[in-house]
C-alpha cells in the first residue's frame, strides 16, 4: 500500500490514548515499538480459540496451535528472505538468541580463540561473550568507534587475525543510529574463515530483509521492537551452521530419544526450542511481520528521515548540546541520542513526559560506548513509521521547557 502516516497511526490503538491527560507522542521506539490492532486481535483470537500445546498433541486444539506456530515460522522466514523456515529458531528475544549462539558455538572454542566485538554493542551482545571468556578463556577484541559514533571499520585489518573465530556486531546501533557496512565486516571475516553474528534488533524494524544475501552466519532480533508481542524473538542461522551446533537448553520437544544412558537430539530448529515455547507470541510476531510487509518501506523510510532530520536540527540548535551519532542521514536510522550540558538525562526525560513525549534516558545498556564518549548516559528519541510532525513539535517544545527549567 502507499504510505499514509495518518492511516497508519489509526491502526495503533495506543496512539489515541492520553496518559496523564495529554496526547501521547511516543518516541521510545528503539526500546519497544507499538503494536497494531491486527496483531493484538490475532493474539487474542489465538488464545480464545486455538490455545493448546504444540506438537505431539492429538486433539484438535493442539493441532490448531501447532499449525499456527509453524505458519508463524514460515511468515518470519518470508520476511527474512529465506525459503527454508527451519532456519528460523524462535527464542525469547535478541538476548536469548545471542546467548544461544554463545553457548552452542562457544562449546567448540578454546582458550586463546578470539571474538571481535565493538564499542557500539548493547550489553546483550557483550555480557554473553564475557561469560564465555570466563568459561573457556577466549579473548575479546574491540572494534573502536569513531568520533561521530560509527564503527571504525579501517581497524578490521588490524583486529581480525587467524585466531578470530567470530565477529559479533550490531547491524544498527541503539544509541548512535549508525548502520553497519555489513559487506566490509563479512569480507574481513572471510579472509580468516571466521563467522559473523549480527544483532539486528534495531535494523529489522526498518522493513523486510534478505538475510542470506547479507553473507552473515547468524542474525538475531526481537518481536517487541518489530511491532509484535513481548517475549518472542528470532535467531536466523544458515542451515549448515545451525546443523553443526549442539543444543543450548535441554528439556521437552528438543530431543529425538531419551534413555538412561544416552540422549539424541532433534533436527533444527526444534533442537533449540526446548520446553513449551511462547506460542501466542510467535503467532503475533508472524502477523506483525506479515503486516509490516504491506508497508511501502521506501516511502516510510523517507518519512522517517524527514522526522529524524528535524530531531537532529532541533537538538543542534541548543547551545552546548551534543548529538552522539552521525549528523548526516547517510547510513543511520531514526535513533537520535543527545547530551544536554549540565542536565541529567532522567531529568530531561521526566520533563518531556509532562509534555506527553515518551523518551529514553540513561546508558541504554551500552556502558562501554558511554565510557568511550565520557558520559554516564544520554537522552534518546527514536522514530517509527507511525510518528508524525506533531510528535516532533511536542519534543521540541518539551526540550525548550527542559532547558529553561533545568538551567
Amino acid at each position: 500500500m502507499s504510505f499514509d502516516v495518518a492511516a497508519l497511526r489509526a491502526e495503533f490503538p495506543i496512539l489515541s490514548e492520553q496518559p496523564g491527560g495529554k496526547p501521547l507522542h511516543y518516541l521510545d521506539n528503539a526500546a519497544t515499538a507499538q503494536t497494531p490492532r491486527v496483531v493484538i486481535d490475532a493474539v487474542a483470537r489465538h488464545e480464545a480459540t486455538s490455545r493448546g500445546n504444540i506438537f505431539r498433541g492429538i486433539h484438535r486444539l493442539a493441532e490448531m496451535a501447532t499449525e499456527a506456530y509453524q505458519n508463524a515460522r514460515a511468515e518470519v522466514a518470508r520476511y527474512c528472505g529465506t525459503d527454508d523456515p527451519d532456519e528460523i529458531v524462535f527464542t525469547g528475544g535478541t538476548t536469548a538468541g545471542i546467548n544461544l549462539v554463545a553457548h552452542s558455538l562457544g562449546a567448540s572454542l578454546r582458550e586463546g580463540d578470539e571474538i571481535l566485538l565493538s564499542e557500539l554493542e548493547h550489553h546483550s551482545n557483550i555480557v554473553p561473550w564475557h561469560m564465555l571468556r570466563e568459561r573457556k578463556g577466549v579473548d575479546l577484541r574491540w572494534l573502536p568507534v569513531t568520533e561521530i559514533g560509527t564503527l571504525d571499520l579501517a581497524a578490521l585489518d588490524r583486529l581480525v587475525t587467524d585466531r578470530t573465530r567470530l565477529i559479533a556486531i550490531t547491524h544498527a546501533s541503539n544509541v548512535t543510529g549508525a548502520i553497519t557496512d555489513v559487506g566490509r565486516v563479512v569480507a574481513a571475516a572471510q579472509t580468516v574463515g571466521a563467522q559473523v553474528l549480527l544483532d539486528g534488533a534495531q535494523a529489522i524494524p526498518l522493513g523486510p530483509i534478505d538475510l542470506p544475501a547479507l553473507g552473515v552466519d547468524y542474525y538475531v532480533f526481537s518481536g517487541h521492537k518489530t511491532y509484535g508481542p513481548n517475549g518472542i524473538g528470532v535467531l536466523w542461522g544458515r542451515r549448515d551452521r545451525l546443523d553443526s551446533l549442539p543444543p543450548f537448553l535441554g528439556g521437552g520437544h528438543m530431543i529425538r530419544r531419551v534413555g538412561k544412558d544416552s540422549v539424541s537430539y532433534a533436527d533444527v530448529p526444534h533442537r533449540f526450542e526446548a520446553g513449551t515455547m511462547p506460542i501466542a507470541q510467535a503467532v503475533g510476531l508472524g502477523v506483525a511481520l506479515q503486516w509490516a510487509s504491506t508497508i511501502d518501506w521506501s516511502a516510510a523510510i523517507s518519512h522517517m528521515r524527514q522526522l529524524t532530520q528535524r530531531l537532529l536540527d532541533g537538538v543542534q540548535a541548543i547551545q552546548g548540546a551534543t548529538v552522539i551519532g552521525p549528523l548526516s542521514l547517510q547510513r543511520r536510522s531514526g535513533v537520535v541520542s543527545f547530551d544536554l550540558p549540565g542536565r541529567h538525562p532522567h531529568d530531561v526525560c521526566q520533563i518531556l513526559d509532562e509534555h506527553g513525549v515518551a523518551l529514553r534516558g540513561g546508558h541504554h545498556c551500552c556502558q562501554v560506548l558511554m565510557e568511550r564518549f565520557g558520559l554516564t548516559g544520554t537522552s534518546r528519541a527514536s522514530v517509527a513509521p507511525y510518528n508524525d510532525d506533531s510528535d516532533i513539535d511536542a519534543f521540541l517544545a518539551g526540550l525548550d521547557d527542559a532547558m529553561r527549567r533545568l538551567a
